[in-house]
């Protein structure tokens, strides 16, 4: 009988050999995926990484004129709730003038003209600008001084002085509701 299994299957064409070659290559295959798979996956976002994509922050406390520093993705962000001579000083300003030239109210949300937003770091060398707490300097316009390189900012984060060359980055950010901001 043994010879009639063997005789069928060489009369099919399969072998011995051809199985095992089989079984090798699905253990190959097997093995270069167990082996691929720690790799690829190391390229997803950690889970901390993750964590920090957003950040709420409750603007209910902020006082008319004051500020708050808060982190995302490992950047301060300066929350501002300006005044209205603040916005008024910011709108009238001459875009003329500026090195990058940007209305303020391209710089915040509608409706929401009192709350600024933006990314705490000096466009010229990466320094974290003054002006956040009340005894802070806060350059000849009102803003932000970074004191490292002499950069002036105005009160909607504007280059106004200085050698920056760009105003202050504003981050993605949407009001959840009238007392937090989600940044991110």
């Amino acid at each position: 009988m043994a010879d009639t299994v063997a005789q069928v299957a060489a009369a099919s064409g399969e072998t011995r050999r051809d199985f095992l070659n089989l079984v090798t290559a699905s253990f190959v295959g097997v093995g270069v995926g167990a082996i691929a798979w720690p790799f690829i996956a190391s390229m997803n976002p950690a889970k901390d990484v993750l964590a920090l994509s957003t950040t709420d922050v409750d603007i209910g406390p902020i006082a008319n004129g004051s500020a708050i520093t808060v982190m995302w993705q490992g950047k301060p962000i300066f929350v501002r709730n300006r005044t209205t001579k603040e916005i008024e000083e910011a709108r009238s300003a001459p875009l003329a003038d500026m090195r990058d030239p940007q209305t303020d109210q391209s710089r915040v949300k509608p409706g929401k003209d009192n709350w600024l937003v933006v990314v705490g770091i000096c466009t010229h060398l990466g320094c974290v600008p003054l002006g956040q707490k009340p005894t802070d300097p806060r350059g000849d316009y009102g803003g932000w001084f970074c004191p490292c390189h002499g950069s002036h900012y105005d009160t909607s984060g504007r280059i106004r002085k200085g050698p920056a060359p760009l105003d202050l980055a504003i981050p993605p950010y949407a009001f959840t509701n009238d007392k937090q901001i989600k940044i991110g």
